[in-house]
């Protein structure tokens, strides 16, 4: 039984792509044989919606099947994770009370393995090839939970003049991280956002290269008005506009993650 992998999908940069590119490549995934969970860790819900309609989320916020109320309650995730409309593709889906999730975890014991003791089942079961973890835009105890529980950590950087502010911040508190959780790698930097038709693009690419021992995926997601005509219609590219261009890059990125061709 091949071991389930979980990535995590994390920067402290709002707006950098991080939902579309977990969704994206969750689906992606599916689409080369694997079973993938898509776990929902933002209050803003975004990975939700890329999947379901607005009034299913709702449902799903407002009810006890969602994420907030696993954390909560320090349940085993299994029993509130949901089945999506795509196959092999599943979701914990989330909810607005996650902006009050730093508050539940103050008074919790051992508050940074929560998510994880709430996995460990999941993992174990061998029930999917790939989990993959929307984080929140932010640094503190519920991203560092959704780092504790991960193998390996994706950051997702837009192509813009913003788009590396804040990248030094995150590489520090992944160094703070690895103090109680040495083994979680950083699987990698994926560059969104893109529009080659301008030099924010080379100039993102050239300081990230300088980077020492930070990989860079060769992938990288252009602007592409599919993606935004996806998200209107609750669904990932791939699955929405197959042949769009995006949709063939974060197939690239999938197979690029995954090592598979």
């Amino acid at each position: 039984m091949r071991k389930t992998r979980v990535i995590c999908f994390a920067n402290n940069k709002g707006g950098s792509g991080k939902s579309t590119t977990c969704s994206n490549v969750g689906y992606g995934m599916t689409e080369l044989g694997n079973r993938v969970l898509l776990i929902d860790g933002d209050m803003q819900m975004n990975l939700s919606l890329s999947l379901f309609d607005e009034e299913k989320v709702l449902e799903f916020a407002q009810g006890s099947r969602n994420l907030y109320e696993g954390i909560k309650r320090q349940d085993d995730l299994r029993d509130y994770i949901v089945h999506s409309p795509y196959e092999n593709l599943d979701l914990l889906p989330s909810s607005t009370l996650m902006s009050s999730i730093e508050y539940e975890l103050f008074t919790k014991w051992q508050r940074e393995y929560i998510l994880k003791k709430g996995m460990k089942n999941i993992v174990e079961s061998g029930s999917y090839d790939y989990i993959l973890i929307d984080a929140p835009p932010t640094l503190g105890g519920w991203v560092m939970n959704v780092l504790c529980a991960s193998d390996e950590v994706i950051i997702p950087v837009e192509s813009t003049p913003w788009g590396l502010f804040g990248l030094g911040n995150m590489f520090e508190f992944l160094e703070e991280v690895r103090q109680i959780a040495p083994d979680l790698k950083l699987g990698g930097i994926v560059i969104t956002k893109v529009d080659t038709r301008k030099n924010y693009f080379k100039q993102t690419l050239e300081t990230l290269k300088e980077l020492e021992n930070v990989k860079v995926f060769d992938t990288y997601i252009r602007v592409d008005s599919a993606v935004e005509w996806s998200q209107d219609n609750n669904a990932p590219v791939i699955a929405y506009k197959k042949n769009s261009r995006s949709a063939g890059e974060y197939m690239e990125l999938a197979k690029e993650i995954t090592g598979q061709s």
